[in-house]
């Protein structure tokens, strides 16, 4: 038998406690008559439990100072023999010691079950959060849809120059609100310190106007983007300038360019 498997199983305690079955009891005992070990340990939990009681008891307090009153008065005191171990008093105490254990571990499962639903709730939270963005981007890509779509838009698409030959882009031009859709699928990622700028040009004589800088080119996820347009164009370009942007194009950085068709 292991003997610390034993001890550690609290069966110890509900016998001083006198907890268990008269069956239980008389086998316990008879273990205790064969493993000193036992009987040492079920001597520890008397002790203890005696002392518990000791402690809690009004009178223990008051009968040392009694004694040493009648001692000072020269009177004979008769100490009186223990009583036989009151196993009511035991069973007390080993009652609220197993109700304490019960509390602790009742405590322990709530902590556990309040910290997965705070983890749920999270987890929940992110999700919603997730299928607004999806119902947002949804509605962008549909209006986004309808806006190409209309009749009235102007395409221009943009065609790759010089040594940048594969790059291409296309422009949506909406007169009605001077609004253009750049659409840059087609161009690379801008190198550390520079951006995409989009010009607005006349041709005659050949006139380009800045309309800004594309400044998240890199993180946008569909690469279009909207820009005001308030000029008379007449054709579109986009160069490769630093950060910030530049007064006029640097036309050796001239990636795409396209006129604008005025035949409908």
């Amino acid at each position: 038998m292991d003997i610390n498997a034993y001890i550690e199983s609290g069966i110890l305690e509900l016998y001083v406690a006198g907890k268990l079955p008269e069956t239980e009891n008389e086998e316990i005992y008879q273990r205790l008559k064969q493993h000193p070990e036992l009987l040492q340990e079920v001597k520890a939990i008397e002790s203890a439990v005696v002392k518990l009681t000791a402690a809690a008891s009004p009178r223990a307090k008051g009968y040392a100072s009694i004694k040493a009153r009648l001692n000072a008065e020269d009177s004979k005191v008769v100490e009186l023999q223990p009583r036989k171990t009151n196993w009511i008093s035991y069973t007390g105490w080993a009652a609220s010691i197993l109700l304490a254990a019960g509390l602790v571990w009742t405590l322990n499962q709530n902590s556990d079950l309040e910290q997965e639903l705070q983890t749920a709730d999270i987890e929940n939270q992110y999700l919603e959060t997730q299928i607004e963005d999806a119902r947002t981007d949804l509605a962008a890509t549909k209006n986004l849809l309808d806006v190409i779509r209309d009749r009235e838009i102007i395409a221009v698409p943009l065609g790759g120059q010089g040594e940048f030959a594969t790059s291409y882009a296309k422009v949506y031009w909406n007169k009605a609100d001077n609004t253009i859709y750049v659409d840059g699928e087609g161009l690379p990622s801008a190198p550390e310190g520079k951006v995409w700028q989009v010009w607005s040009l006349t041709l005659n004589p050949l006139t380009p106007t800045s309309l800004g800088t594309i400044d998240d080119f890199n993180t946008d996820d569909n690469k279009i983007f909207t820009i005001a347009n308030t000029n008379e164009s007449q054709a579109f370009g986009i160069t490769l300038e630093p950060e910030g942007g530049s007064v006029s194009p640097t036309m050796e950085q001239l990636y795409t360019l396209g006129v604008v068709n005025t035949e409908s």
